[in-house]
Formats: structure tokens, C-alpha cells, sequence
């Protein structure tokens, strides 16, 4: 038995049944798919490509194309959107009857370590089951402070609704969602005020590699605000009023059509009945899993957002293979397993291994190889030298430990960084591998050349020196 049909809970649905397991995955929502495809990557996703194309209209004139001002029709923006979502659920559905997998809609309640309720719309339906994987997923966190009860305080789902374009919006948060939504908006043509506790936005990644982010927000945004803390909100006819702190500890009033709280996601924990089994959680409210995905209750195994770690679509569908693979009894571990991160936002940020402030943190003897956007053909194009490609190496053996990528496509381009990390790549595995020319993908070959101060397009004394 399944506990969730997101990109965690489906695919280890797929993959047991792919095994010869006989399946149900239980799912409350309407569509399958979980947050991920419905509320969440792939909407925001659809709503970035639709929004960065006005952003690339109104800076295509000094090519000599011009357009004129855009005419936004939320109506059919939505639709579109809902029908992209649409069709990738009903995919997952379709591809759950090829399987045989069969799908329960309604809420669970574990009543036991092998056994499950579930409130149905026809009523209670009892499942017993020899294993189960919990894969339920997180929600937006909306800290009390921010809940008043009212629509114009949103969280990422309701952000991606896009009921309307307000002219002021606060966005409480500079992490990935508080970005990309940001961006979004912004790019509708609201005037978005970003404030953040720290004294950057996504300080998960390394500073050189945010920079570039950080200079298109602030063109695109009317402000960014760092070290300042929201400290109460309320109410006040169509605004909403909102006190700030910054590191100066004066209090500032303002007024806002609309606020977008992102500042990190929660597991959904509640009400499961977990407490009727032998699972352990932590203070947090995450399931606390070995790296086989398996909890304390030999019975029950959990993957995904509620089992921690980075909450990431991708790393959920890993793990759900790693569950699976533990329950048919095949090696199979989360140990060492590379999970990129990415970040949507223009331009796109994104890495794999170690940054270099985790390795430099770790004490490991690092050189750090650079290839700069402004040298490449293929980003000179289209006008977009602002991105960089950075590898981090360990000296000792000269193995790629770490991949960093900014600029657009960054996304895609990153995947080859989490190949050469699984695969143990050197350095000069990737500055001998021939890449495409003019492509994005060369950078990560000239940074690599870079390393050994023989890249074609960039010049490093310093390197031939040595």
C-alpha cells in the first residue's frame, strides 16, 4: 500500500507493480500527482514560461523586433495552465490502470503497523497490507502571525491560481518558491517587494553563482530587502498592513494589495495515525528513515518530503525506488546518491555535489574552475552573458565533486554535472568528452579545460604558469 500519489508515491506505486507487487496506492485528492504536478512544479513552471515571455518581448527591441504592450488575459492563462496539469494527471492515471495499480481516493488513517482506514467518499473502507510506503508530502508553511483568514495572504497554491495581478505585492521569503513566484508576478506587472531574514536570497547556493540572480531580481523587482523580519500583519479595508524590521530595528508600515508567504514547507504529519504504529518521528514532524527508506516499524517505509532532507520532486522518485528496491529485497541505498538542486528563476540556478563552501567547510583541498558566459558563442546570441559554469575539483585525485550552473537552461544543463558525480568523473573526463558546438553544454568542457589553463575561449595565465 501506497500513502500518497505524488512524484514519490506514484512512482513507487509504477515501480512495485513493475516488480510484480500488488498495488494500491490511496490518494485524497481529485488528481494524482500530488502537490508536484498540481500545485506546484509543474504549475509554476507553466506560469514562468508564460510570464518570462512578456520579460523577453520587452527587451528583443535592440535586435529590431518589437512587439507591442502585452494584453493578459487571466482566463485563458489559467485555463492553459490547468489544462497542462490536466493532461499530466491524467497520464498518471492512465499509466496506474496499464499497471494494474489500483487507486483508492480518500483519506488514510493508519490503524495499525498493517493496517489502514480510509474515509472515502462512500464511507470507510479497512485495507491490510503486508507493507506500506508513506508518501504524503509537505505543505506551505503559514506561520500564525500571517494566518488572519484572509485570500489576499497566500501561500504558493494560492499564488498559482493567479485570481488577479495586484499592483503591490510583499513576498515574505527569497528562497526558490519566493523567487520564482516573485519573478512571476513581477513579470505580470506587479510591483514586488521581497523581504527576507538573511542576508541573501538562496543562501543554500554559492554567493558567486546567486550574484547573477540577484542583479535580474533587482531589476525586475521594486525592492529587495534583506535582514528584515515581518513582525505583525493586518487588515485594513482591501490592503493588507504590514510591519517590517530591518537590521536597523525601525519598524516601517506598509500597505499591500496582496502577500505571498514563502518561507518553507512542513510535513504533513497530522492525522495519519502514525502514532498507532511503531514509526518514529522527529521534532520536526518528519519520519526518520535509514537509508533504505525504512522507518522503525518493520512494516512501513516513507520517502519523500515527510521523510526530510531536501524537499525535492526528484529526490522523492529516487527514493521511491530505493523503498521498493528494500522491500523486494534488492541493495539498494540513498547513500551517496547525487540530488540536484534548481531554481527557475531568469536567469536559472542550479547545482549538484558539494558547493564550495561546503567542501572549503569540509576542509577538502579544492580548486575551483570557472568558465564566464560572456565567452560563449551560443549565450552571446541571445544576449545572455550573465551565466557562469563552475566546477569544484578535488586536488588530490582531480575528481569533479561539485557542479554550479547560472544563467538559462541551467536546469537542464546540470544533469551532466550529476553524471559526471555519479559516474566518479575527473576533470579531464569532461575536458576531453567533445560537446556540440555553439551550445550551453561546451561551457562545462571549457570550464574543465579551465582547470588546466587550456581553455580555448578564456585565458588563464596563472594556470599556464603553474
Amino acid at each position: 500500500m501506497v500513502l500518497g500519489a505524488g512524484p514519490g508515491g506514484y512512482a513507487a506505486a509504477f515501480y512495485a507493480a513493475d516488480l510484480g507487487k500488488k498495488v494500491l496506492l490511496v490518494e485524497q485528492e481529485k488528481n494524482l500527482g500530488g502537490v508536484c504536478l498540481n500545485c506546484g512544479c509543474i504549475p509554476s513552471k507553466a506560469l514562468l514560461h508564460a510570464s518570462g515571455m512578456i520579460r523577453e518581448a520587452k527587451e528583443s527591441a535592440h535586435r529590431g523586433v518589437s512587439f507591442g504592450p502585452p494584453a493578459l488575459d487571466l482566463d485563458k492563462l489559467r485555463a492553459w495552465k490547468n489544462s497542462v496539469v490536466d493532461k499530466l494527471a491524467g497520464g498518471v492515471s492512465f499509466l496506474a490502470k496499464k499497471r494494474g495499480v489500483q487507486v483508492l481516493r480518500g483519506r488514510g488513517y493508519f490503524e495499525a503497523s498493517r493496517s489502514l482506514r480510509v474515509e472515502t467518499p462512500e464511507g470507510q473502507q479497512f485495507v491490510v497490507f503486508d507493507k506500506a510506503i508513506v508518501a504524503v508530502g509537505s505543505k506551505a508553511a503559514l506561520p500564525k502571525v500571517f494566518d488572519l483568514g484572509n485570500p489576499r495572504i497566500m501561500t504558493s497554491t494560492e499564488a498559482l491560481e493567479v485570481a488577479e495581478i495586484p499592483e503591490d505585492l510583499l513576498v515574505v521569503g527569497g528562497g526558490y518558491i519566493g523567487m520564482e513566484l516573485g519573478s512571476v508576478y513581477a513579470n505580470f506587472g506587479s510591483n514586488v517587494v521581497v523581504v527576507e531574514a538573511l542576508p541573501t536570497i538562496l543562501s543554500g547556493a554559492d554567493p558567486d553563482l546567486v550574484r547573477p540572480v540577484l542583479q535580474s531580481a533587482r531589476k525586475n523587482f521594486r525592492e529587495l530587502r534583506f535582514n528584515t523580519k515581518v513582525t505583525q500583519m493586518s487588515t485594513k479595508g482591501k490592503k493588507i498592513r504590514v510591519l517590517t524590521q530591518g537590521a536597523d530595528k525601525v519598524e516601517k508600515e506598509e500597505f499591500f494589495d496582496q502577500v505571498l508567504v514563502s518561507v518553507g514547507r512542513v510535513p504533513r504529519h497530522h492525522d495519519l495515525g502514525l502514532e498507532n504504529t511503531d514509526v518514529q518521528m522527529d521534532e520536526r514532524g518528519f519520519i526518520k528513515v535509514n537509508d533504505r527508506q525504512q522507518t522503525s516499524d518493520p512494516a512501513i517505509l516513507a520517502i519523500g518530503d515527510i521523510a526530510g532532507g531536501v524537499l525535492l520532486a526528484h529526490k522523492a522518485t529516487k527514493e521511491a525506488r530505493i523503498a521498493v528496491e528494500s522491500i523486494v529485497g534488492q541493495p539498494s541505498t540513498s547513500t551517496g546518491v547525487i540530488i540536484p538542486a534548481v531554481v527557475f528563476t531568469d536567469p536559472e540556478l542550479a547545482w549538484c555535489g558539494l558547493t564550495e563552501a561546503e567542501a572549503r567547510a569540509k576542509g577538502l583541498e579544492i580548486d575551483v574552475a570557472k568558465f564566464p558566459w560572456g565567452a560563449s558563442g551560443r549565450a552571446l546570441t541571445f544576449d545572455r552573458t550573465d551565466g557562469i559554469t563552475k566546477l569544484v575539483v578535488d586536488l588530490a585525485t582531480e575528481r569533479v565533486i561539485g557542479v554550479g550552473i547560472v544563467g538559462p537552461g541551467a536546469g537542464e544543463l546540470i544533469a551532466e554535472g550529476v553524471l559526471a558525480l555519479e559516474m566518479g568523473a575527473t576533470v579531464r573526463d569532461l575536458a576531453e568528452s567533445v560537446h556540440p558546438h555553439p551550445t550551453l553544454s561546451e561551457t562545462l568542457m571549457e570550464a574543465a579545460e579551465a582547470f588546466y589553463g587550456v581553455s580555448t575561449h578564456t585565458f588563464s595565465p596563472k594556470k599556464r604558469e603553474e
